[in-house]
C-alpha cells in the first residue's frame, strides 16, 4: 500500500493507496516543530481506525511546503518504513513540463494538483486551491504547467479582519442565511463568502480568455467546500485531488503505470 502525504502550512491531508484505490484518508493540524517520532504516533493512530499499521505500508510519497517537515517525514520512512519514501521535488519526475522562470519556486503541492488535473481533464486545466493562501495553477491543453496566480487565503484574511479592527469578532466561516447580513456577524460571513467567491469568478474569466472557453477549473482544499457552492465558474470539487495527484507522481517513478 501507499502512503500519500500533503503537509500544507495549516493542515496535512494523509491518504493510503491499495493500488489505484484510495481506502482512507484524513486530515490533521500541521505542527511545524513535531518530530519523526511524533508523526510516526499520529499516522499509527489514525491507521488503527481501519486496521492497519505502518508495516502495512509499502512505500511513502510526501509534498510539503514545511520544508523541516519534509525532513522529519524522511526520518520517519527510514527508521519506521524501511525508507521507502518519495519527496516530491526536482529530483521527481512529474510527466509535466513546467514552463515558469524557476522552477524550483513551485510549490510541491501545485505541481501535484496540475498534474491530477491533467490526467483527469486531458485538456486546458486550472486548479483553485483554498488553503492558507489562494492559489491559481494553469495547465495548458498539451499538459503544461503555465504558472499561476496567488492570493490570500480566507481563513487568513479573516484572522487580520478581527485583529485590525477592534470592533469586529472572530466569526465561523458558514454560508450567509442572506445577501445583506443583519448582524455584524452575518455581515462578515456573506462578505467572506460572496467576496472570495466573486474574487474566484473573476479571475477564472480572466484565466479562461487566455487558455480558451473549454478550459476545466476544479477548486480543492480546506474551505473549497464553503466557498466554492457560490462560484459561477468552477466546474467541480475534489477535495482528494491533492492525494490523486501524489499517486500519479509516484507511480510515474516508480514504474507501476509503465511511464
Amino acid at each position: 500500500m501507499l502512503l500519500a502525504i500533503d503537509v500544507g502550512n495549516t493542515q496535512t491531508h494523509v491518504g493510503i493507496f491499495s493500488g489505484v484505490d484510495l481506502r482512507e484518508h484524513w486530515r490533521f493540524a500541521t505542527v511545524r516543530e513535531a518530530t519523526a517520532d511524533e508523526l510516526a504516533t499520529v499516522l499509527t493512530g489514525l491507521l488503527a481506525l481501519r486496521g492497519l499499521a505502518l508495516a502495512d505500508v509499502d512505500a511513502a510519497i510526501v509534498s510539503s511546503v514545511v520544508p523541516q517537515l519534509a525532513r522529519e517525514y524522511a526520518g520517519l520512512s527510514e527508521r519506521y518504513l524501511g525508507g521507502d519514501l518519495a519527496v516530491v521535488g526536482p529530483a521527481l519526475k512529474s510527466g509535466m513540463a513546467i514552463r515558469i522562470e524557476s522552477p524550483h519556486e513551485l510549490g510541491a503541492d501545485r505541481i501535484v494538483n496540475a498534474v491530477a488535473a491533467y490526467e483527469r481533464c486531458r485538456s486546458a486545466a486550472v486548479v483553485v486551491d483554498f488553503g492558507t493562501a489562494i492559489t491559481y495553477d494553469a495547465v495548458s491543453a498539451t499538459g503544461e504547467y503555465l504558472g499561476g496566480i496567488i492570493a490570500p487565503g480566507v481563513e487568513i484574511s479573516m484572522e487580520a479582519l478581527s485583529a485590525r479592527a477592534a470592533k469586529l469578532p472572530k466569526v465561523e466561516l458558514e454560508p450567509p442565511r442572506a445577501l445583506i447580513g443583519k448582524t455584524t456577524q452575518a455581515s462578515i460571513q456573506s462578505g467572506v463568502v460572496y467576496g472570495f467567491a466573486g474574487q474566484v469568478d473573476g479571475v477564472v474569466r480572466r484565466l479562461r480568455a487566455e487558455l480558451g472557453a473549454g478550459t476545466k477549473v476544479i477548486a480543492t482544499g480546506g474551505v473549497a467546500a464553503a466557498i466554492a457552492p457560490f462560484c459561477d465558474e468552477i466546474d467541480e470539487v475534489d477535495d482528494l485531488l491533492t492525494l490523486t495527484g501524489l499517486r500519479l507522481v509516484w507511480e510515474r517513478n516508480s514504474g507501476a503505470d509503465g511511464r
